[in-house]
C-alpha cells in the first residue's frame, strides 16, 4: 500500500488546481492523483476550441498544465473502484490499495452517449484527449463527421471541424442553433454563423438509432431519416461520477453534496468541480461544469486539504468560441426566461439579462463584450434591487 498526506481521486483541472492549492500552503506533503486517463492534467477546454483554431496552439507550452511542477505522484490508466472511509484508503481495479489522510474526490462526470452506439474509433463521446487526437485524424483527412448535441461542446466541436477541412452534418434538438439559451434574433444569426460556413443543419432532429460499421457510421433520426458517415461526435453534456462518493456513503444529490468549504459528510473527504454540488454566495446551491470552477474551486479545495478552511466565494463566469464570436456568461442563461436585450450593434456587440417570473436578473450573458465578468457578478448580487428598466447601459462593450 501507498500512503499520501493528500490524495486525489480524478486528473483533470481540478486535480492541477488543487495541487497548486496545497503546495501554497504545505510545501512537502506527499500528493497522489489516481487517473483514468492516460494523460497529465491538462487545460480541457482547448480540446474543442484553440487546438482547432490557432495552429500555433501547442500542447507542451498551452495544453499541458505541467502538474509535476507541484512534485505530485500521477497514477495514471487506474480506475478507483472504491472509496474505504474507516481505513482512510481507496482501491483501485487492479487490487492496489491506497491510504490518504486526506481525500479529494475530482472525479468530473461520464459524458452521455448516442442510442445504440458504443464509444470506439468513429464513435467518440468527446471528452478526452484521446478523443481530440482521433478527431483530428479524421478531421485533417477531410472526412464526413456528425454532431450531436447543441450546446457549448457540439457547437465549438462542429465550427471547430469544418474550419480544418472536413464535411459537419449538425444535428441539435433545439429548431434554431443556440435557441435554448440566446433571444430569437440572436440565436438565429448564431445559426447563421454555420450555414455560412458550410455546415448542413438538422435542427429540431434527434438520434434514434446508430450502427458503427467499423467503416463508417449510420444514423437515423426521429424523422426517419438517415445520416451515412465517417464518424459521429456526441455533444450531449456529461452525467457527474458521484458512483464512488454515493457507494462512500456520502451524500449525493445533483452531485456530491459539499459545505462552503467543499467538505463532505466525512471531515477527511473533499469535493470539487463537475461533481461537486456547493453554496454560490450569490446564486445559492449549484453544480457548475465550467473551467473557471474547475480552476478557481480546485484551489480553493487544495487549500483546504491543507487545513485553510477557508470558504470558496467565487461565483464561476464560463465561456464558449465559435467561428468569429464569443460570449462570456455569469449564471443561468436559458431561452427559458425572460430577457432584456441591451446592443451597441445588434446581435455582434451587447450585453443580455435574464429575469425570472420576479423580474430579478438570474443571468448575464457578455455578447463578444470582454473583461466585464466582476460586473455581471455584482448585477447578479444586487439583483434583488434592480428593476428590469434599470439594466440598459449598466454593463457596456
Amino acid at each position: 500500500m501507498t500512503d499520501y498526506r493528500y490524495l486525489i481521486v480524478g486528473g483533470g483541472m481540478v486535480a492541477d488546481a488543487a495541487a497548486r492549492g496545497i503546495r501554497e500552503i504545505d510545501e512537502s506533503g506527499t500528493i497522489g492523483i489516481l487517473s483514468e486517463e492516460t494523460d497529465r492534467p491538462y487545460a480541457r477546454p482547448a480540446l474543442s476550441k484553440k487546438l482547432w483554431t490557432d495552429p500555433d496552439f501547442s500542447w507542451d507550452e498551452k495544453v499541458d498544465l505541467h502538474t509535476e511542477e507541484t512534485g505530485a505522484e500521477f497514477l495514471l490508466g487506474t480506475v478507483v473502484t472504491a472509496i474505504e472511509r474507516d481505513a482512510k484508503t481507496v482501491r483501485t481495479s487492479d487490487g492496489t490499495t491506497h491510504g490518504y489522510e486526506r481525500l479529494l474526490i475530482a472525479t468530473g462526470g461520464h459524458p452521455r452517449g448516442l442510442p445504440d452506439l458504443q464509444p470506439s474509433d468513429r464513435v467518440l463521446s468527446y471528452r478526452s484527449a484521446d478523443d481530440y487526437r482521433r478527431l483530428r485524424a479524421l478531421a485533417d483527412a477531410g472526412a464526413h463527421v456528425v454532431v450531436v448535441g447543441g450546446g457549448y461542446i457540439g457547437t465549438e466541436i462542429a465550427s471547430g471541424v469544418v474550419q480544418n477541412g472536413a464535411r459537419v452534418t449538425f444535428v441539435d434538438p433545439d429548431e434554431v442553433v443556440g435557441g435554448n439559451m440566446f433571444p430569437p434574433g440572436l440565436a438565429a444569426a448564431f445559426q447563421q454563423r454555420f450555414v455560412d460556413h458550410g455546415v448542413e443543419l438538422r435542427t429540431g432532429r434527434r438520434v434514434t438509432t446508430g450502427t458503427d460499421t467499423g467503416s463508417g457510421v449510420t444514423l437515423t433520426l426521429d424523422d426517419g431519416s438517415v445520416i451515412e458517415a465517417d464518424a459521429v461526435v456526441a455533444g450531449l453534456g456529461i452525467e457527474p461520477a458521484t458512483e464512488l462518493a454515493s457507494a462512500a456513503g456520502l451524500r449525493v444529490d445533483d452531485g456530491i453534496v459539499v459545505s462552503s468549504t467543499l467538505v463532505t459528510d466525512d471531515p477527511s473527504v473533499f469535493a470539487a468541480g463537475d461533481v461537486a454540488e456547493y453554496p454560490d454566495r450569490i446564486l445559492g446551491t449549484r453544480r457548475v461544469e465550467h473551467v473557471d470552477n474547475a480552476q478557481q474551486q480546485g484551489r480553493q479545495a487544495g487549500r483546504n486539504l491543507a487545513d485553510a478552511d477557508e470558504t470558496y466565494d467565487h461565483t464561476p463566469m464560463y465561456y464558449s468560441d465559435v467561428f468569429d464570436m464569443g460570449y462570456e456568461a455569469v449564471g443561468q442563461v436559458s431561452s427559458h426566461l425572460r430577457t432584456v436585450e441591451d446592443w451597441q450593434d445588434p446581435t455582434v456587440t451587447g450585453v443580455v439579462y435574464y429575469l425570472d417570473d420576479d423580474d430579478t436578473v438570474r443571468g448575464v450573458l457578455l455578447w463578444n463584450v470582454w473583461d466585464k465578468t466582476d460586473e455581471a457578478r455584482k448585477v447578479l448580487a444586487d439583483a434583488n434591487s434592480l428593476t428590469a428598466d434599470m439594466l440598459p447601459g449598466r454593463i457596456t462593450a
